[in-house]
C-alpha cells in the first residue's frame, strides 16, 4: 500500500484511491484489486482507458457535438463518464445507478463533481433501479457495472436487455462494456440478447481480443436508430486512431460471429469470464 493513497475499505475487496504520480489532479481508483476508474478532476475528457475512450467515441460519432443528453448510467465507480458528458455536453441530465453508497459517498467527498453538473446518482443496482425509470426517458444508455472483476449475471439476460431497451428513446443509443476472452462466448451469447431487442447491433474491440488471444474489453452498441455507413466510418475512424486501436463490427461480420449463440435468461445466466490472475496482480 503507497503512503499517499486513501483507503476506503481494507480487507478482501479493498476500495482504494491512488495519485497518479505525473498529474496532481488526477487519481485511479481501485476495487478489489480491479483498476475501475480514472478521474482527472481538472480534464475530465482525458479518459486513460482505452475501453472508456471508446464509448466516448460512440457517443461523439451518434450524437451531433454539444446536444445535450438524458442519459443514464447502470454503474457508477468515479463517475468517469458521467464527468465527461457534463464537460463536452453542458445541461445533460444524468442518472448513474450505483448500489455502493459508501463508494459513492467516498468518490464525491474525494473527487467532487463540478457545479451544475446535471448528475444524480441512485443508490441502487441496475436490474433493482430500471424498472422504476419511465419509458422512452434516455438518448443514452451506458452499462458499465462490475462486481469484482466481472460483470453481474443479471444484467445481461433478456429481461434485462428488454428494459434497458424500454428506457431508451426510439433514437437512443445503447452501450455496453463487458470483458471476455476468446472464443467470446460470453459476448457472443450478449450480442444474440441485443438482436433480440434491437434493430441494429455493433461491437468495437481490440484485434486480439477478437481474434482470441487475449482477455479484453468490448464494447457493444444498440439501437433502433437507422445507421448509415457514415456513421459507422466516423465511429470506426475514431476507434482506429489510438496506438491500440480497435475493429468495429456490424451487419454480416457480426452475424458471422455470433452464429448460433442463444441469448442468456434469468434461468441460465452468467457473469463475464473472470480475468487471468496477472491481470489481478495474483500472478
Amino acid at each position: 500500500m503507497r503512503g499517499d493513497e486513501l483507503v476506503l475499505r481494507d480487507g478482501r475487496d479493498p476500495v482504494v484511491l491512488v495519485p497518479d504520480s505525473s498529474r496532481r489532479s488526477a487519481f485511479l481508483l481501485r476495487v478489489g484489486g480491479t483498476d475501475q476508474s480514472y478521474v482527472d478532476l481538472e480534464d475530465p475528457t482525458r479518459l486513460e482507458f482505452d475501453y472508456v475512450q471508446r464509448i466516448a467515441d460512440l457517443v461523439e460519432a451518434m450524437f451531433e457535438p454539444g446536444r445535450t443528453l438524458r442519459a443514464v448510467h447502470v454503474g457508477g465507480a468515479g463517475l468517469t463518464l458521467p464527468r465527461y458528458v457534463a464537460a463536452t455536453r453542458p445541461g445533460s441530465v444524468q442518472t448513474v445507478l450505483e448500489p455502493d453508497a459508501e463508494l459513492t459517498d467516498f468518490v464525491r467527498a474525494r473527487l467532487p463533481l463540478p457545479r451544475g453538473h446535471g448528475i444524480k446518482v441512485r443508490a441502487v443496482d441496475g436490474r433493482s433501479g430500471l424498472p422504476d425509470l419511465r419509458d422512452a426517458i434516455a438518448d443514452l444508455v451506458v452499462l458499465d457495472a462490475f462486481a469484482g472483476a466481472q460483470v453481474p449475471p443479471d444484467l445481461t439476460t433478456e429481461a434485462a436487455l428488454a428494459d434497458l431497451h424500454r428506457v431508451l428513446r426510439p433514437d437512443g443509443v445503447l452501450a455496453l462494456n463487458v470483458t471476455d476472452r476468446g472464443p467470446l462466448g460470453y459476448t457472443r451469447r450478449v450480442l444474440a440478447g441485443l438482436r433480440g431487442q434491437f434493430g441494429v447491433v455493433g461491437l468495437c474491440a481490440e484485434p486480439s481480443t477478437l481474434k482470441g488471444r487475449r482477455f479484453g474489453n468490448l464494447v457493444l452498441v444498440a439501437t433502433d436508430r437507422p445507421l448509415g455507413t457514415d456513421a459507422w466510418t466516423r465511429l470506426a475512424d475514431r476507434a482506429g486512431r489510438p496506438p491500440f486501436p480497435y475493429r468495429v463490427l456490424h451487419g454480416a461480420r457480426l452475424e458471422q460471429l455470433v452464429g448460433g449463440a442463444r441469448p442468456f435468461t434469468d434461468e441460465d445466466a452468467e457473469p463475464s469470464p473472470p480475468p487471468p490472475a496477472d491481470l489481478l496482480g495474483l500472478g
